[in-house]
């Protein structure tokens, strides 16, 4: 083997890497680690919980490979419709028949096997709920991200993370309040992604709750999703009540102003992180000052 052949090997193997690492959204990264950063401090009794070998598992997994696997079926199965969808242009990545992303989305599939000793059995089911709602929002036959309504109940998938180690730690289940305002939020925050893509999905055939509903329409139904988070966290404590107000303050200010969809779309990684942090930190704060 020549030093050019090793060196187009190696060239091989790091386009790969980045194609997959673009693959993954790292922009969307903490929308499944995220949860477990939550689920971990206020299941914590102690500082030694924050850093159970469950909870740095559950954070590892969910950082990256659950990614590879949530995004890479989803582009496996909508190969040709992004090709006509200009979000997917520059911001992520398209899929275009490369053989090595089936293998490392079944991989990362399959992973949670490995660590499944390590991880209590009261988190099982949310790992559960993860995968086959991921599998099952892009993948035939039920494909729910084509029915409106499931598209939305189904994302619920972001905040089973969060359950799990929440379950790992704590050794039983979240509270069903913080579970459905989870889920409550998730939808809303689907539902608000998916405002971009109504032009093109329709023009593909593609029936979702945005393309149903139409954009001033999605914007109220992810306005009624969003306070019904916030009074379901409100029941729990006013202030995280109050703290989730802030998603309908921003759909409403966004379907009343100039703001293009698409250009709003991107700002919310970035309040999400500040949202989930202020909530990792009050459950921190409460381990460590009571």
């Amino acid at each position: 083997m020549t030093a050019n052949s090793t060196a187009a090997g190696d060239g091989r193997y790091g386009d790969r890497l980045r194609y997959l690492l673009t693959l993954s959204r790292p922009r969307f990264w903490l929308y499944l680690a995220g949860p477990v950063l939550v689920g971990v401090a206020y299941a914590a009794a102690g500082v030694g919980d924050v850093f159970a070998p469950a909870a740095i598992v559950l954070f590892a997994y969910f950082l990256l490979p659950a990614n590879v696997f949530l995004y890479g079926i989803n582009d496996i199965y909508d190969r040709e419709i992004d090709a006509a969808n200009p979000k997917k242009s520059e911001q992520e990545a398209r899929y275009r028949g490369q053989r090595i992303v089936p293998v490392v989305v079944t991989v990362c599939a399959l992973l949670p096997l490995a660590f499944l000793p390590l991880v209590p059995s009261a988190a099982w089911p949310w790992l559960a709920v993860f995968l086959v709602l991921g599998a099952a929002y892009s993948a035939p036959p039920v494909r729910f991200k084509t029915t409106p309504l499931l598209d939305s109940v189904s994302n619920g998938l972001y905040i089973a993370p969060g359950a799990a180690a929440y379950a790992a730690v704590a050794g039983s289940q979240p509270p069903v309040l913080a579970v459905l305002g989870g889920w409550l939020w998730a939808m809303g925050m689907h539902t608000f992604s998916a405002i971009p893509d109504i032009e093109p999905d329709q023009e593909t055939g593609i029936r979702t709750t945005a393309t149903a509903l139409g954009e001033r329409w999605t914007y109220a139904y992810c306005g009624a999703c969003w306070l019904a988070s916030a009074a379901a966290f409100g029941a729990l404590d006013l202030r995280l009540g109050a703290l989730m107000l802030v998603y309908p303050g921003l759909v409403a200010a966004i379907a009343t102003s100039s703001v293009a969809v698409d250009r709003a779309y991107w700002w919310f990684p970035a309040i999400n992180t500040v949202v989930g942090a202020t909530l990792t930190m009050g459950g921190l704060w409460r381990v460590l000052y009571g």
